[in-house]
């Protein structure tokens, strides 16, 4: 299959999320999603691009890595619940705001502290990560 043949609706689309219990799994699924996402970004020339993940109780957290490596994250109001297994698992206390900057060391602690929590994923090209909302 070509590029060209690659059903750009189904490459955005949600996706149910499986449970991801080992930093293998983890490491493999970052990697295949990083493959999908410099697809996506060249296809369309995106500018505000990442991975929404959907709450099994509510709420997303939209995750972009910057130049540099780093996790910045917009955890909605609906996700807030969310907050102390994000420090739980990355060790950065919560911030005065939605938006989260952490260390890119932490993306594979994030993952794993989240995994049992995501319901579906869906690769996002638009989304203002790094505009604070108060």
């Amino acid at each position: 299959m070509q590029d060209s043949d690659v059903d750009p609706i189904d490459l955005y689309a949600k996706r149910p999320w499986i449970v991801l219990n080992t930093t293998y799994d983890i490491e493999a699924w970052i990697d295949s999603y990083n493959r999908d996402l410099q697809h996506a970004i060249k296809k369309n020339n995106a500018t505000g691009y990442g991975i929404c993940f959907f709450l099994e109780l509510g709420g997303e957290i939209y995750l972009h890595t910057t130049q540099e490596g780093d996790v910045m994250l917009d955890v909605t109001p609906d996700a807030e619940w969310v907050s102390p297994v994000i420090t739980a698992a990355t060790g950065v206390a919560a911030p005065g705001s939605q938006i989260w900057a952490l260390p890119g060391d932490t993306l594979t602690q994030l993952i794993l502290g989240l995994s049992n929590m995501i319901a579906a994923t869906r690769i996002v090209l638009d989304h203002p990560f790094k505009v604070p909302k108060y």
